[in-house]
């Protein structure tokens, strides 16, 4: 057999990913399941794009979704102990609490998780609504990651509907993502899965606290102006590993990618 890298003068090859068949359940969870011996917050972003880029149509990710992407969706979930998203996207996008199916729960607890994961909505101004759906519809307590400067007034004006927790640095008028992620581990909470928006992944990829990533293409253009699915004023560039890459029958591309290092 001829040797690959030498097809290349620079040493790389293409491969063509070949069609393996269906894949059940076991094997999906099995494509994604979190180390078991954490002993600190692993960070997976889940986002959805594009072949062009964008990350939203009017607005909102559900646009360009499909049957897949929404089954892995709530695969994601249920092996996740706590769903950080931004509170923001979380009003824009609907969001109400987490729901398992009655087996979902099964699963859950035979990994020494709780039955439903805590929805954490992080928020430098602590402006999050006692109506909001993700307060008044849910069946766990929701977590607000919020500065010091207005934790205080936040956790009067929410009273019990959510728990309010300082995650500041040096500066008390900004969260410090790193502080955030103490305080999920601090409770348990290590298999973190960030559900954007762009903003708060964003923050995470400036940080260097982004450990994977599981991107959806849908194979569909929006144009305009869609925002990406990380945004910020910080410029970085992360080297990710491709650990594999799903398809399905629609055409959708799943891929999962490990940071490198």
């Amino acid at each position: 057999m001829a040797d690959p890298s030498s097809s290349d003068p620079d040493g790389t090859y293409f491969t063509l990913l070949d069609d393996a068949g269906p894949i059940d359940d076991d094997r999906l969870y099995e494509l994604y399941a979190y180390p078991h011996d954490l002993t600190r917050c692993l960070v997976r972003g889940n986002a959805i794009i594009s072949l062009d880029g964008g990350a939203a149509t009017d607005g909102t990710s559900g646009g360009l979704g499909g049957p897949g992407d929404r089954r892995l969706f709530r695969v994601l979930r249920e092996l996740a102990d706590v769903i950080v998203v931004g509170a923001g996207t979380a009003h824009a996008e609907n969001y109400s609490g987490a729901q398992m199916t009655v087996a979902q729960r099964g699963n859950r607890q035979r990994r020494g998780q709780s039955e439903v994961p805590p929805i954490a909505l992080v928020t430098r101004s602590g402006r999050v609504d006692n109506d909001w759906p993700v307060l008044t519809r849910t069946e766990v307590t929701p977590l607000v990651l919020t500065c010091h400067d207005v934790a205080a007034d936040t956790s009067s004006r929410l009273g019990g509907a959510a728990e309010v927790i300082a995650c500041s640095g040096d500066d008390p008028a900004e969260v410090d993502p790193a502080a955030a992620l103490t305080a999920l581990a601090e409770r348990g909470l290590r298999r973190v899965l960030c559900e954007g928006g762009p903003t708060l992944m964003g923050t995470f990829v400036e940080h260097g606290l982004l450990d994977e990533l599981c991107l959806t293409t849908a194979p569909m253009l929006v144009g305009g102006d869609a925002p990406r699915i990380a945004a910020g004023s910080g410029h970085v560039l992360t080297a990710l590993r491709r650990k594999h890459l799903l398809s399905d029958a629609d055409g959708y591309l799943y891929g999962r990618y490990t940071r490198v290092g």
